[in-house]
């Protein structure tokens, strides 16, 4: 595996463009202009043009946010004088491609590097995979390697996260009905893939709930497991079916272990039941991963 100066300007490149901190001045604007409508005050059109120097904060927290995977998200004081928060306007105002912040990103680029410099045989999937971007920077790292004989699975119910049905779950809904900017179209996920160029015949979508695809998905070895199902029940549903085929010297990649209660709860309940010792590194203070002994 060649490693160019080349290589290594795209894969900056598209990381920046997938969390979208080319266009973030964009961003701040947007979130400018929620933030004046919320609390009632006037808005100036010249703003918009030296948004660098008005809001420069804002600006900062994004790209910090951008950085860990963290959500921006907008107050306001609301008829009684208390401050809310303001979480339905996630809906509209989460504009990057993947939400996992660079760190994480960074972490799928060390576990395919290494995989693939070590030889690990294996395909890699990502379960919960909302717009698309993880998986369009494993395909991007691949093209980038020229190691194009590997799939990328892509598994989503491309309908938002299930509402909870188990008592491990109980109390925590992200389901449309909560959380709508979840839901993302396999068409939208598709034309994004392909607005990067990066639509390949080896990237394969698995589309419906966990439980009924991953088990009878045509799978054959994995180097990579990316879990990000957020539920109790979504990441047992994946991690039954696919942790046999996790070669060794392959990763599990947990992107909710640490800020999702019940997916930390079904990661540690699957260790314990499977006596699996191998050490959990942290990512950020939300991941975490570990490599198959």
């Amino acid at each position: 595996m060649k490693k160019t100066t080349l290589t290594a300007q795209y894969l900056d490149l598209l990381k920046k463009s997938l969390l979208n901190e080319l266009y973030v001045e964009n961003e701040a604007r947007l979130l400018y202009t929620f933030d004046r409508m919320l609390n009632k005050q006037p808005l100036d059109f010249n703003d918009y043009f030296n948004i660098t120097r008005i809001e420069p904060t804002l600006i900062d927290t994004l790209l910090r946010n951008k950085q860990t995977g963290l959500i921006t998200v907008l107050q306001f004081i609301d008829a009684d004088g208390r401050i809310q928060k303001a979480d339905d306007l996630r809906n509209i105002t989460e504009l990057s491609h993947t939400m996992i912040g660079r760190d994480r990103l960074e972490n799928v680029q060390f576990c395919v590097e290494k995989v693939l410099e070590d030889e690990v045989k294996g395909d890699f999937i990502e379960t919960g995979i909302w717009r698309g971007g993880t998986c369009i920077f494993m395909q991007g790292l691949l093209v980038a390697y020229d190691a194009t004989d590997r799939t990328v699975w892509a598994a989503d119910s491309f309908e938002g996260v299930p509402a909870p049905t188990l008592p491990q779950d109980e109390g925590f809904d992200l389901s449309p009905n909560v959380l709508p900017v979840l839901a993302v179209s396999l068409e939208e996920v598709t034309k994004l893939f392909q607005r990067y160029g990066l639509l390949g015949e080896n990237v394969k979508f698995l589309k419906g709930w966990f439980k009924d695809t991953l088990a009878v998905a045509p799978i054959g070895q994995l180097a990579i497991l990316r879990l990000d199902g957020d539920l109790y029940e979504s990441t047992m549903d994946a991690l039954v079916p696919l942790y046999d085929k996790v070669s060794r010297g392959g990763f599990v990649i947990v992107d909710d272990y640490g800020s999702c209660p019940p997916c930390k709860r079904a990661i540690d309940d699957f260790r314990s039941q499977r006596g699996i010792a191998d050490e959990l590194h942290e990512i950020d203070i939300q991941s975490v991963y570990w490599r198959k002994s």
